[in-house]
């Protein structure tokens, strides 16, 4: 198994989560989206995802030789694909609402503070740094304050109930994101709480960015 991704992809970062939980062996392979105007540019690595994002993983053995792309549909596929560790909880609501939080995170959150966006504001559109924190903070504040309401009826010691679901490796990217550019979490207790209970297991602590072989 081989996995492309980025030591700071919020979306690798699930992802690496998501495979130490399932205690999976992979192969990381570095794709730097910055150096030389983005490796993920290159054909090489547009053949294996023709948006030019990571992450990637690739799943092979002797009966079959899968590429996917998209990380809520990678983690979805190693949920079903290697179902020691389950991601989901059990029932159908249940599912739904660890799907919802996750989905704040991963569908409304992180497109508009990913990389290329940032980038586009700047580069094409000429808004200044302090306009693109601004946008950056009001995008986690919006997402984060649904959240938090969220986890105030759902959440146990994660972020739904006292087991680690696909909303909490979406969850804690995300908060990584947020200190790094110092957004106030001071109005979500829930979110900081389950942040810190998932950062004491070994499978988040192992994939966090700093851990890498190619953070710099």
């Amino acid at each position: 198994m081989k996995l492309y991704g980025y030591w700071r992809s919020s979306a690798a970062y699930r992802v690496r989560i998501a495979l130490n939980l399932k205690d999976l062996a992979v192969e990381h392979i570095s794709v730097h989206l910055v150096n030389n105007g983005g490796e993920q540019h290159r054909q090489a690595f547009k053949q294996l995802n023709p948006q030019a994002l990571v992450p990637a993983l690739i799943d092979a053995n002797d009966q079959h030789h899968h590429c996917i792309t998209q990380s809520m549909a990678i983690i979805e596929y190693l949920n079903e694909q290697y179902p020691r560790t389950p991601l989901l909880p059990q029932d159908a609501y249940s599912r739904a609402i660890v799907r919802s939080m996750a989905q704040i995170l991963a569908c409304e959150v992180h497109p508009l503070d990913n990389l290329r966006v940032l980038q586009y504001l700047v580069g094409e559109m000429d808004v200044t740094q302090d306009n693109k924190m601004r946008w950056y903070h009001h995008w986690i504040h919006q997402g984060f304050a649904a959240l938090e309401a969220l986890l105030q009826q759902h959440s146990g010691q994660y972020c739904f109930g006292d087991n680690v679901s696909l909303a909490d490796l979406c969850l804690v990217p995300q908060v990584y994101n947020a200190k790094r550019f110092n957004v106030d979490l001071s109005a979500y207790p829930n979110i900081v709480r389950v942040d810190n209970a998932c950062m004491q297991l070994p499978a988040f602590q192992q994939a966090s960015p700093e851990m890498q072989p190619d953070a710099n």
